[in-house]
Formats: C-alpha cells, sequence, structure tokens
C-alpha cells in the first residue's frame, strides 16, 4: 500500500508512545486517523495535537481487551470515514514480576491485552476492511521479547509477543494474495510509557503489583517514537513481514536460529542411534 493519500488507519494505544507516532506518521502521509486509546484525558489530548497539525482526525475510547468495546471503536470508525483500509493492533501492556511469582491476574490481563487484543482488532476490522475491496494493512506491534525470549519475570509479556509474531506470519500467508499486506512491528526498548501500564490496568483483573526493580526505568538507549512509526510506515509501503528498528538484536537472534538448526542437524545421529 504505497498510496496512502485518502486512506483510513486506526491505531490502538493511540493517545501515547508508538500508537501516537503512528497516527502521526500516517497523518503525515495524507491517511484519516482514528485514535483509540483507554486513557480518555490523553486521547482528547493527542486527537487535539493532531488537529493543530492538520490532521483529519478523530478520537474513540477502546479498552482493547474488551471486543464489545473494540466492536464499538469499528463502528465509530465506520460512521466517521466510511470505511477503514490500515489496522494497527498496536496497544500493550506489561507486568513483570519474580518468575515464582507471577500473580494469575497480571498473566490473564497481559495476555487479554497483549494477544487478545491483536485477536479482537482482527475480529472486528478485518471484514470489514475485505468488504470495500480496495485492499488494505494489518499492523500487529510485537516486541524483540516476541523472537528472543526475555526471561527474568516479564515470561507473559514475551508469550503474548511470540504470539503475535505466529498470528502475523499465519495472517500474511492468508492475506497477502486478497491484496491486504502484513507487518509485525518488533522494535526493542522504545521511549514510550510501556513500565508504566499498571496505570491503565482494568479493576478486574486486581490490584497491580509495583514493577520489579529492574524494570523501574528505560534503557539510556531507548528509541524515540517517531523513528520507529517511520519505520513502520516504510514497512507497510514495501509491503514488509517484519519491521525490525533496533540492529543490535541481530546476534543474538542469529544465535538463536543457529541453536535451532542445529538441534535438527542433531537429528541424524540420533536416528541412526535408534
Amino acid at each position: 500500500m504505497r498510496d496512502l493519500g485518502g486512506k483510513v488507519a486506526f491505531v490502538t494505544g493511540g493517545a501515547s508512545g508508538i500508537g501516537f507516532a503512528l497516527g502521526h506518521a500516517f497523518a503525515n502521509a495524507g491517511a484519516k486517523v482514528m485514535l483509540a486509546d483507554i486513557e480518555e484525558a490523553a486521547l482528547r489530548d493527542a486527537v487535539a495535537k493532531l488537529e493543530a497539525a492538520g490532521a483529519d482526525v478523530r478520537g474513540v475510547v477502546c479498552d482493547v481487551a474488551d471486543p464489545i468495546s473494540v466492536d464499538h471503536a469499528a463502528d465509530e470508525t465506520i460512521a466517521a470515514f466510511g470505511r477503514v483500509h490500515i489496522l494497527c493492533n498496536n496497544a500493550g501492556v506489561g507486568a513483570a514480576s519474580n518468575i515464582d511469582n507471577i500473580p494469575l491476574d497480571s498473566w490473564r490481563w497481559v495476555l487479554d491485552v497483549n494477544l487478545m487484543g491483536v485477536v479482537h482488532g482482527i475480529r472486528s476490522f478485518l471484514p470489514r476492511i475485505r468488504a470495500h475491496d480496495e485492499g488494505g494493512h494489518i499492523v500487529n506491534t510485537a516486541s524483540m521479547a516476541g523472537m528472543l525470549a526475555a526471561g527474568r519475570g516479564i515470561e507473559p509479556y514475551s508469550a503474548t509477543k511470540f504470539a503475535v509474531v505466529a498470528i502475523s506470519e499465519g495472517l500474511a500467508a492468508e492475506l497477502n494474495p486478497l491484496g491486504i499486506g502484513v507487518t509485525v512491528l518488533c522494535p526493542g526498548w522504545v521511549r514510550t510509557r510501556i513500565i508504566e501500564s499498571r496505570r491503565n490496568r482494568q479493576q478486574r483483573y486486581g490490584p497491580s503489583p509495583a514493577p520489579a526493580t529492574r524494570y523501574s526505568e528505560l534503557p539510556a538507549g531507548a528509541a524515540e517514537p517517531h523513528l520507529i512509526a517511520e519505520r513502520t510506515l516504510a514497512a507497510v509501503r514495501r509491503n514488509e513481514l517484519y519491521a525490525f528498528t533496533h540492529p543490535e538484536f541481530r546476534d543474538a537472534l542469529e544465535k538463536r536460529f543457529q541453536t535451532i538448526l542445529a538441534a535438527f542437524d542433531g537429528l541424524t545421529g540420533a536416528n541412526a542411534d535408534a
């Protein structure tokens, strides 16, 4: 989808961080934008900022963990713009604990937002994208934690991001023949409020534990969101399945793949011994 002029983009987690940067980038490329977020006040501010920059933008409060809320957001997008071409399943949260004491409610929260939020977005928006037969694109925000298991108490986060990568790979195979592209965004650390995720933890998931000390601050080299959005926009235009943003992870990823391939290579000897 090289020409984004006049297209409609829907972005979850759109009030801040990568989501806001994606909305800004799509608007600059000529798209109409619906920002969705669970934080109503922050969403109003984000919409106002893009409007001031000349964007054709709306906002809708949306809890991606609730399929009814996502359906409502899809209806509001169609009511505002008539159709939708680009879906950005970007909203995400993190909960860091000790591995032997991750509360079950934290697992459910992270799974519902990071994984089921993507499922709900696809369920609500894909039929609408297919219906107008003008093509489209789905961007699913995963993480390098979806390529390299991070461990150290953030297994719920990593598990959801691995799942988002798998969903995206499967979708791409099915949707590309239909003129709908798929990109899975896998950034490293980005200067967002991800470590403050518990500010938006819904009451149904119980009280939010304090984050582990090692995750209380972003690394000094965290990337700026607008750089991640620019890379994503380029991936959409070129219909790239994987959008990586932090080249310093290449060596670790290559080592993982080599370990997997070595395990397959070992099958020859194992079969001979059997």
